[in-house]
């Protein structure tokens, strides 16, 4: 349940009910419908509130006129309990509803529900292939764990996929790490129910003591010259060509992706920069751009024939400075004129941290606009 749930809301001018509301859903189920809201204290399961079901996902439930409702109505729908509350369509859960008591006649629609407290099917998780626990980086003379997310039914079709290279892998998956997880696995699940799982995620994991190292970019930074140049040119020239050979990949650009947070936003911004050649699709959430601030005079390898996509996200609880640096990243671009060749999708959060599970939440949203729309 959001944590915009609250005790009963004592209203000292309440109102007589004038208000019948009307759900569809496209995920159907023999579970009861039930509305709840602060006009029986979030109370789960309420026969008082139960909807009718009129047919296949249509449902109905109309106020009885002598009930005196508080001066604002705030409710959600819950199949059963609250372990199958309803979500939106990214499996987030939503904010309360709201609705005036003498709004007459409303309509309205629940994308998704969780599953006994799951927001994903587990038939349709990833199949998760671990590449090397030590795969070469010759560039670097060190070794890395590099992973494969394959879609659900990748071996019982000969189809050719996407593929997007995310940096952090101990942090995209792993129900144990320190920080907390994008969990890529279950969102892809997830998005897999709206036809959009087909895309194979590699997932390459950081260097640990060295990361803020390897993933500075190799000129003039606030951190000095980092090895980001030798990183970069491993995933382009070592690492995408075995995967390309391993899996069944588009192997083009305008199918290959990379992407990161925080640093490794920044060093996913570095690798689009030197090789547009190689990615036309750039997923950045919240990247470390004082580490360079004036990393878009290095910007000049795009042309016309590498139109691409770049996502970037911000939120504004995450420090002072990382949506104004993200916003002047991006005028600086298009004023060099790349915004012809670029498409931008700018995704500011005003109440939006710096941690896992936020990039999580965004993941779907980026993967839907880069490789979907």
């Amino acid at each position: 349940m959001t944590n915009e749930r609250s005790d009963m809301i004592e209203s000292t001018t309440q109102r007589q009910a004038n208000l019948t509301i009307e759900l569809s859903t496209s995920e159907d189920s023999e579970l009861p419908v039930f509305l709840t809201g602060n006009f029986n204290n979030w109370l789960v399961p309420d026969k008082r509130f139960l909807m009718r079901k009129l047919e296949h996902g249509k449902y109905e439930f109309s106020f009885p006129p002598d009930l005196h409702l508080p001066e604002l109505v705030e409710y959600k729908f819950v199949r059963g309990a609250w372990e199958n509350e309803e979500l939106d369509e990214f499996g987030k859960t939503p904010h309360n509803r709201k609705a005036n008591p003498q709004a007459g006649r409303i309509a309205v629609q629940v994308p998704r529900w969780r599953s006994q407290a799951l927001y994903y099917k587990p038939e349709l998780l990833p199949r998760i292939k671990v590449i090397d626990e030590a795969f070469e980086i010759p560039q670097l003379i060190k070794t890395r764990r590099i992973a494969a997310l394959l879609p659900h039914d990748y071996y019982e079709t000969d189809r050719r996929y996407p593929v997007l290279y995310l940096q952090d892998g101990q942090n995209l998956f792993d129900d144990y790490a320190p920080f907390g997880n994008w969990a890529v696995d279950k969102k892809l699940a997830m998005m897999s129910e709206k036809g959009q799982g087909d895309i194979i995620v590699v997932s390459i994991d950081h260097a640990e003591s060295e990361r803020i190292a390897e993933f500075t970019p190799s000129m003039r930074t606030r951190l000095g010259s980092g090895d980001g140049k030798k990183y970069v040119r491993f995933l382009a020239d070592t690492l995408k060509p075995f995967v390309d050979k391993e899996f069944r990949t588009l192997p083009d650009r305008e199918h290959t992706g990379i992407g990161g947070s925080s640093m490794g936003g920044l060093i996913s911004i570095y690798a689009g920069l030197m090789y547009p050649e190689v990615y036309s699709r750039l997923m950045i959430f919240s990247p470390s751009l004082w580490v360079v601030p004036n990393i878009h005079f290095q910007a000049l390898t795009f042309t016309e024939q590498f139109a691409s996509r770049i996502y970037l996200y911000g939120g504004e609880n995450e420090g002072a400075n990382v949506v104004p640096n993200i916003k002047r990243f991006v005028a600086a671009m298009e004023k060099q004129g790349f915004s012809a060749n670029v498409d931008f999708n700018l995704a500011i959060d005003p109440k939006g941290g710096h941690n896992e599970a936020r990039w999580g939440e965004e993941f779907p949203k980026a993967v839907e606009w880069l490789f979907f729309q």
